[in-house]
């Protein structure tokens, strides 16, 4: 169900940008449509008003032409044909343009058809009218007759180019409506596409505010869940420490009841024998042989005796003077019994004490013994320059030492017999060190627990229960 709900939203967010994304390419692709038209129309425009003002310059023309003719008839004066002839070369190339700038319009190309013909006409009347004033130099009847079709040419003219101008502005004004209506899209487009840009806003605040919600809800579960977890793999741990610790307590009561039970039953037939023996050394003659012999049963009596002793010693319950004490002061005089040990090997020590830690209630002397045994058998498992942590701190109201080697470490299997009685990985090692620490530690209500990895070294932490 977590799940499913920053999914179900993720989806609504991904449709919801993608049908905005969709109206803002389709506005965009209008919009731009409707601006290349636009342009297009513009220029259209220009070109119109072009065609305007070339029909426009051929009216003038057309004035220019009648003023410099008739100037000449009145003055005979003939630098004024010089303005007759510029107005005759002029229209020819303006006519020609007006043709190339109208080329898609059937229309405009009939009426400068006839526009053009006009022209034609009214020059080759002027030219006329010139050559006839030239050879009398006198204004005749002929002429003013010419004059009088010449004003019936000129109106022809003008009508004609008022009709293309005429043609040509309703174009124009089509276009201007073009121009308008592709406007009013724009300004349409641009109006649609801000509400679009709004909304979104709107939408996008919306729903990052419940994607926002959502993933702060789902973090909060996840973060309970995972705290959860945590505790449990913590009382999980601290439950199989406990496991561990009362598996030690019933392996060490077991080895209790094995050891005083075999230090009975060796013992009985140890004293017969020791008995024996000092029966038979007064009765058989002594001999070099025999005092070997019996030197041999006497010695390996005592040996299998101070075995049992040894062991029953690791095993019992001391009597035990409490005394208030501090953890630290404690670890440093275990530290200096095992100083001579630490110099011979250029061992590193690193102590991270609690200066604020609260006293134990302990038997000092025989908890010195404890760290020492630990302290001893940290040292021989290291090489030359090698390094051991000591600290101390409080835990779960429990006062916790810890002791670290960098030394070779301990597979698990050696680790699961640690404190049996007689189990060593030392050449000379006798195996009951570590179980007369477990057993000193254990009358003090203690704790005692190893950790180990081969080539990592070992480190044991022990607590006790405060003052």
């Amino acid at each position: 169900m977590i799940k499913n709900i920053p999914d179900k939203i993720a989806n609504r967010i991904r449709w919801g940008y993608l049908a905005a994304f969709i109206l803002l390419l389709i506005s965009y692709i209008i919009s731009f449509i409707s601006t290349q038209r636009l342009i297009s129309q513009t220029k259209w425009i220009n070109h119109t008003n072009e065609v305007i003002h070339d029909l426009d310059d051929v009216l003038a023309l057309n004035n220019k032409v009648e003023s410099s003719y008739r100037g000449f008839i009145i003055t005979n004066n003939e630098q004024l044909l010089n303005d007759y002839y510029e107005a005759k070369n002029n229209a020819d190339s303006i006519i020609t343009r007006l043709k190339s700038l109208t080329i898609y319009n059937p229309l405009q190309q009939k009426n400068l058809d006839t526009l053009n013909s006009l022209m034609k006409d009214k020059f080759l009347w002027v030219d006329n009218s010139i050559l006839l004033f030239d050879s009398s130099h006198k204004i005749s009847v002929p002429l003013i007759q010419k004059s009088d079709l010449e004003i019936l040419k000129i109106k022809e003219i003008e009508n004609q180019v008022l009709k293309s101008k005429h043609d040509e502005k309703q174009l124009l004004q089509t276009r201007n409506g073009e121009i308008t209506k592709y406007s009013d899209a724009i300004k349409v487009i641009n109006i649609v596409s801000l509400l679009l840009a709004i909304l979104l806003t709107f939408y996008s605040i919306l729903t990052f505010n419940k994607e926002n919600k959502a993933k702060k809800e789902a973090d909060k579960k996840t973060s309970d869940f995972r705290e959860q977890l945590e505790m449990r793999v913590e009382e999980l741990a601290a439950l199989n420490i406990e496991l561990i610790e009362l598996r030690n307590i019933e392996k060490y009561a077991v080895t209790g009841r094995i050891s005083r039970t075999i230090a009975h039953e060796v013992r009985n037939p140890l004293t017969n024998i020791n008995l024996a023996t000092e029966q038979l050394r007064s009765e058989i003659p002594e001999s070099e042989d025999i005092r070997l012999l019996f030197e041999m049963i006497s010695r390996n009596s005592d040996r299998i005796n101070k075995l049992i002793n040894d062991l029953l010693n690791s095993t019992r319950t001391a009597e035990l003077s409490y005394v208030n004490a501090s953890i630290n002061e404690v670890l440093d005089s275990s530290l200096k019994f095992a100083q001579d040990r630490i110099e011979l090997k250029n061992i590193k020590v690193v102590k991270d004490y609690d200066a604020d830690i609260c006293p134990i209630k302990v038997d000092a002397e025989k908890i010195k013994i404890a760290f020492l045994n630990i302290i001893v058998n940290a040292i021989e498992a290291m090489d030359d320059y090698g390094t051991l942590h000591i600290s101390t701190h409080n835990k779960n109201d429990r006062c916790v030492a810890k002791i670290t080697d960098t030394g070779k470490g301990m597979s698990k299997a050696d680790l699961v017999r640690l404190f049996e009685p007689y189990f060593t990985t030392k050449e000379k090692g006798t195996g009951l060190g570590l179980t007369n620490t477990q057993n000193i530690i254990l009358s003090h209500n203690g704790s005692i627990h190893a950790e180990s990895e081969p080539g990592k070294g070992t480190s044991f932490t022990i607590s006790f229960d405060f003052a």
